[in-house]
């Protein structure tokens, strides 16, 4: 039996206070990921501080700035069909919609989506050595089966890669996370709060103790006319990336004027590269562009035993996923699947 204790935060002051007692308290809201990590006895609480009840944090609202703020306790499926965020930022409601099932993101919320944990098989499994889940014990996934590993920013203490849809589309937006903790709030450029493994490949993410997710801040452009998103998975219904790509252009004069290419399933965290988009500056769309804007960003990418594949395959999901987004409005949202 997981023996833990349940209580309900009042307001965000009072969540902070809670999680900052013990490191073994931890925040719950949808309970997506958490509660499956207890379950399989890879995460432990003491105490679940259940944060739905503080006020504001479910709420969808313009900024000053011409952005919008998500808040952190909004669910991804309320976020996805919000109107603003299916005229404004359709590269991020498609992403969502690619991600789990719609009873998941019925209860997933912005900032567990952030906080999800790998599906690394290994980690999985408390029977195995694995050194994000106890550090200094090996990764299993490296000699093991790993056809859904890391290609890129891995290194011998962790091969494992990030899962969300969501996030991927996060980064190529240049989002902001707002955080509120013992020492105040903070805001943190997206690209900053995953990490890589490094020495630490247990720590996902930049949070530090007692610290909680109020907000996701999106920036006043959207790439809402020139935009995909595509995920390549072993099946269509409910499964992780192989790939994923997700990308927003600006056109001006037939000549590409900014180019955000994100990629997942690849590494530790969302993955982009800042020379490719350079690249890309000021040149026409065409497939060879594209085609050699993809060597960039896999210069470097090392395979395993079993996924190998993943790095051609990674080059031509960019490539076909830049040309879909050459067709405005083609990737717009359409029918909404039952909820």
């Amino acid at each position: 039996m997981n023996n833990f204790s349940y209580t309900k935060a009042t307001d965000l002051q009072n969540a902070v206070s809670l999680l900052s007692e013990n490191n073994d308290h931890k925040a719950v809201a949808g309970g997506t990921n958490i509660i499956d990590l207890m379950k399989y006895f890879v995460t432990e609480a003491d105490t679940l501080v259940d944060i739905n009840r503080i006020s504001g944090l479910s709420d969808i609202k313009d900024t000053e700035n011409g952005g919008v703020m998500l808040g952190a306790l909004a669910t991804n499926a309320d976020t996805a069909y919000h109107p603003v965020i299916e005229d404004r930022y359709p590269l991020l409601s498609k992403a969502i919609l690619a991600g789990a099932s719609a009873q998941i993101r019925n209860m997933a919320t912005n900032g567990g989506n952030l906080m999800q944990r790998t599906r690394c098989y290994y980690f999985y499994d408390p029977a195995v050595p694995c050194n994000k889940r106890e550090p200094g014990t090996g990764c299993s996934a490296a000699t093991g089966y790993n056809r859904i590993h890391a290609i890129l920013g891995h290194n011998e203490s962790c091969i494992a890669v990030f899962p969300s849809d969501m996030c991927v589309a996060l980064a190529a937006l240049d989002a902001e996370v707002h955080i509120s903790g013992p020492k105040g709030e903070r805001v943190l450029p997206f690209a900053d709060f995953h990490r890589l493994p490094g020495d630490t490949p247990h720590l996902d993410n930049n949070l530090q103790a007692g610290e909680i997710i109020t907000g996701l801040e999106l920036p006043e452009k959207g790439f809402s006319e020139y935009y995909s998103y595509l995920k390549l998975r072993d099946r269509n219904s409910y499964a992780f990336a192989l790939i994923s790509v997700a990308a927003g252009f600006d056109i001006e004069d037939g000549l590409i004027k900014e180019a955000r290419i994100a990629l997942g399933g690849v590494a530790h965290k969302p993955w982009r590269s800042a020379e490719a988009e350079a690249y890309l500056k000021g040149k026409t769309p065409s497939e060879e562009n594209f085609a050699q804007a993809a060597e960039i960003i896999l210069d470097g990418a090392q395979g395993f035993e079993h996924n190998h594949f993943k790095i051609a395959l990674a080059k031509r999901a960019i490539v076909r996923n830049s040309i879909m987004a050459m067709d405005p409005g083609s990737q717009r949202p359409g029918a909404k699947p039952s909820l």
